[in-house]
C-alpha cells in the first residue's frame, strides 16, 4: 500500500435496484487511481480504495453523480 493510498466511504441516495450498484461501480472504477469499489446496496454505502494523489474524494462524488446518483463523503 502506498503512502497516498486512501479508503473513502461515501453515502449515496437514489438507489432503487441492484443494477444501480453495477452502474456506480463501473463509473467510479474507471477513474485513474481507483483500486477497488464496493457498493453496499442495503446500506447505500460506497467504499473506495484509491490513490489520493491521483483521485480526490470530490472526484469520487462527481463520478457517482455521472452515474446519476447523489452522494457525499461519510464518516462511517
Amino acid at each position: 500500500m502506498s503512502a497516498t493510498q486512501t479508503h473513502t466511504v461515501l453515502r449515496a441516495e437514489g438507489f432503487s435496484c441492484p443494477s444501480c450498484v453495477a452502474k456506480i461501480e463501473k463509473q467510479v472504477g474507471r477513474l485513474d487511481g481507483v483500486d477497488r469499489v464496493k457498493v453496499h446496496f442495503a446500506s447505500s454505502r460506497i467504499e473506495v480504495d484509491h490513490d489520493s494523489a491521483q483521485v480526490s474524494a470530490q472526484d469520487l462524488v462527481d463520478a457517482v453523480g455521472k452515474a446519476g446518483y447523489t452522494s457525499a463523503v461519510s464518516a462511517f
